[in-house]
């Protein structure tokens, strides 16, 4: 695993509890909009719960996945963090933490540090050569 694989592991955790996020909103969204049927007719007694249940039970499924995945991440961002640490440039560091923990884009990095794009850019890759990937045991 590359520097630069090992680091963007935390945009890509982040994008996906974001994408559960939304579908825990949609769900929860759905089972807001179920609506009570009354009927005089006799129900079947072999059918099983209601589907406003079975939506609360996925609901609470996906929250469970959810938090697990933001333990994983905050774990992730910690060790990951550790790593930058050891770099020895502070600005080297600074560009590593605002793309890596901060999940900033470029340009909001070249902005707030003051520097032009091509310098981020640049010194972007001179840092992830200082990366020192740990060696993952399998």
């Amino acid at each position: 695993m590359t520097a630069k694989q090992y680091l963007s592991q935390t945009r890509y955790l982040d994008n996906r509890i974001n994408s559960k996020l939304q579908l825990l909103s949609s769900l929860n969204d759905l089972a807001t909009k179920c609506t009570a049927v009354y009927s005089d007719m006799p129900k079947n007694p072999n059918r099983g719960g209601s589907r406003l249940e079975d939506t609360i039970c996925k609901i609470i499924d996906l929250q469970n996945e959810i938090n697990e995945e933001i333990d994983e991440l905050v774990n992730l961002k910690s060790e990951i963090a550790k790593v930058i640490g050891e770099v020895q440039n502070t600005e080297y560091r600074l560009i590593l933490e605002k793309r890596y923990l901060n999940l900033m884009q470029w340009e909001d990095i070249a902005s707030d540090m003051g520097y032009e794009l091509r310098w981020v850019y640049r010194n972007h890759n001179k840092a992830l050569a200082e990366i020192n990937v740990p060696k993952v045991v399998s």
